[in-house]
């Protein structure tokens, strides 16, 4: 099957800064057509231009997804924009240090926000997208014709024990459920859900930190197998694997993409 997504729309949010900017950039080289959604309307501008500006196949979309009405209107300015969405990858997440014995201060229910919420209801809303466009409902249940496809951005925290991430953890090993179970409701109208789960990787997040802790950056790469960190292009591919026909027999898995980590005991650190 084809891994190409030329000529496919999609929506990709966080796509501001780190990860969700490498993705959306990767797509958009790719040939497809990527409505860049962040909250940070300054850095989507200078990263995307203005709509006059912009390239014809890109465009962006400044508002805060917590919230269903800004969701509505993602969807609408992509439909008004390209007509359709093919492609949902869910990139916006949110980090925070937790003081575990402290209800003020595990951010489960401000990570769980975040990362999970925004993250299905955003699903929910494009995967009701995708089924009205797909067209008969004959269409929608052969199994040879994909209408959709939604790749979740996950962490490795989400599937082991690390301190100091409480909720940030908990928020992932959410997520990568929401994957499986999103997967197993909508495959039997062909829409595909997957997520990559990242660790030891240059996202925005991981570069605040490292500014100001070259120690935890040595302790990070000693516990990586590869010995180094990825910069966020290097994982922009995997995406583009999941979100093609390529993966097309491939639903509810959750990949890691983090230079080994996850075969190794517990790294010690401020973030994933």
């Amino acid at each position: 099957m084809s891994r190409s997504i030329a000529g496919k729309t999609a929506i990709v949010t966080g796509a501001a800064n780190g990860v969700g900017l490498a993705i959306a950039r990767h797509f958009l080289e790719r040939g497809a057509n990527v409505m860049f959604a962040d909250i940070d309307e300054e850095k989507l501008e200078s990263e995307v231009g203005s709509a006059e500006q912009a390239e014809v196949a890109a465009r962006y979309f400044a508002g805060d997804l917590r919230q269903k009405l800004t969701m509505t209107n993602l969807i609408s300015a992509t439909m008004s924009a390209f007509d359709r969405v093919d492609i949902l990858v869910n990139a916006c997440r949110n980090v925070a240090p937790s003081v575990a014995l402290s209800p003020e201060g595990d951010c489960v229910e401000e990570m769980l926000q975040h990362n999970l919420i925004t993250s299905l209801r955003l699903s929910q809303m494009v995967a009701k997208r995708m089924i009205q466009q797909a067209g008969t409902a004959e269409d929608r249940a052969n199994p040879a014709t994909s209408i959709g496809t939604i790749v979740n951005l996950s962490a490795i925290v989400g599937s082991r024990v690390q301190k100091g991430l409480l909720g940030f953890s908990i928020s992932m090993a959410a997520v990568d459920h929401m994957t499986r179970v999103l997967a197993a409701e909508l495959a039997g109208v062909n829409i595909r859900v997957n997520a990559v789960a990242i660790g030891s990787v240059m996202s925005a997040s991981l570069q605040n930190v490292l500014k100001d802790d070259s120690e935890f950056r040595t302790t990070l790469i000693e516990g990586t197998p590869l010995g180094r960190l990825a910069a966020a292009n290097e994982v922009v591919e995997t995406f583009e694997f999941l979100a093609s026909d390529a993966s097309g027999f491939m639903t509810g898995q959750i990949l890691n993409v983090d230079g080994g980590r996850g075969i190794l005991d517990v790294v010690q650190s401020p973030l994933h």
